[in-house]
């Protein structure tokens, strides 16, 4: 019964990417956030990107503060995957603060579904 939910949102999110806007050009991966936040780059242009449809552990906005458990985790996974990497964006939009909201590909692989099954986001 537990998993029906999670079932539900997850085919939801597919259904989302599907229908998302693709961004032309690929990116590079500057840096990452948190485990659902990273920084792009494109012909000088720089993006912040949130990844639509999960959400992971928030890290410490203060110094010295360890964050939500399994943030250090899931921001380090979430950097083997991205960061230094060609990336392409399919968009969904932006959020309040004018950021991108979309899904994040490497080499064709969708690295918000790859968050999901390492375990280290939820939908």
């Amino acid at each position: 019964m537990n998993r029906i939910p999670r079932i539900v949102a997850f085919v939801t999110a597919v259904l989302f990417i599907i229908s998302a806007k693709s961004f032309a050009g690929q990116f590079t991966c500057t840096r990452v956030s948190d485990g659902d936040t990273i920084k792009l780059t494109h012909g000088g242009n720089e993006i912040s990107v949130r990844l639509v449809g999960i959400d992971a552990p928030e890290t410490s906005k203060k110094k010295g503060e360890p964050g939500q458990p399994f943030s250090r985790k899931s921001t380090k996974h979430l950097a083997s995957l991205v960061l230094n990497k060609s990336v392409d964006v399919k968009s969904f939009g932006t959020d309040r603060y004018g950021w991108t909201v979309g899904v994040v590909f490497v080499d064709e692989k969708n690295v918000n579904l790859e968050m999901i099954k390492a375990d280290l986001a939820e939908v």
